[in-house]
């Protein structure tokens, strides 16, 4: 059996990336939220950080669909 170790690399590679990219994302969405609520009390409105965080959310849920869309496809 021979394995092709280049291409195991690329994977693992691509999935470290993906992974944090994902993770750093939604970390992000999390801060938002947070700021948004730190501006709420603070008196302001806080739509953009609001806004930001559910985009963030928004492409989280879109990566996590095209990864199942990948895996059924």
């Amino acid at each position: 059996m021979k394995i092709d170790w280049t291409a195991l690399g690329s994977v693992f590679g691509v999935s470290l990336v993906a992974t944090v990219a994902l993770v750093g994302l939604f970390t992000l969405g999390v801060v938002g939220l947070t700021k948004q609520e730190s501006a709420a009390r603070a008196g302001g409105s806080g739509a953009l950080a609001r806004t930001g965080a559910y985009a963030c959310f928004a492409l989280c849920a879109a990566a996590v669909s095209y990864g199942i869309y990948l895996i059924v496809v």
